[in-house]
């Protein structure tokens, strides 16, 4: 014959039963918990408190890699290149016999002027420099902005080079 607890319970005075059962977290649990919850939003976070700096920069690196671009074909291939950048169209691009591109800038980020000895500074309408096989005859300065950051692209007209720099460099 079987007999249950319960029925054993209910013929037993003084019986008393004790269930347990695992509800509750750790105290490891919920620190490992509170970890990858705080790891995920230290890695997700900051691409959603970016200032605009990020295509800002990424705008410089731009056109920083068409200087270097039209240098590299004009010397390589001794042909002239005509580099254009339109500041009130916040856009820049370069054509030659064989080739053409045009580059429009991303998200508010804007010309701010563009330095080249001979002329100054220029803040408005466009600018053209022509590249031959020796380069072109003068260094460049082009100054970004977007709100109140600001990026300049500095171009060696003797090597080639481009550098971008934080703020407002002349």
């Amino acid at each position: 014959m079987r007999i249950s607890q319960t029925g054993i319970c209910k013929k037993v005075t003084n019986c008393k039963l004790r269930v347990t059962s695992k509800k509750a977290f750790t105290l490891i649990e919920l620190v490992i918990v509170i970890f990858i919850i705080s790891l995920t939003t230290a890695l997700i976070m900051p691409s959603f408190w970016d200032s605009g700096e990020r295509a800002l920069k990424s705008e410089a690196k731009r056109i920083s890699s068409t200087l270097r671009y039209v240098y590299d074909e004009a010397v390589g291939k001794k042909q002239a290149y005509i580099l254009k950048i339109n500041l009130d169209k916040n856009s820049w691009g370069f054509e030659s016999e064989k080739e053409s591109r045009s580059f429009q800038m991303e998200k508010d980020v804007m010309f701010k002027n563009v330095i080249i000895p001979s002329h100054g500074e220029i803040s408005n309408g466009e600018v053209t420099m022509e590249f031959g096989p020796l380069g072109p005859g003068e260094p460049v300065t082009v100054h970004l902005i977007k709100n109140q950051k600001e990026y300049t692209i500095t171009f060696n007209h003797l090597n080639g080079r481009a550098k971008i720099l934080e703020g407002y460099v002349l």
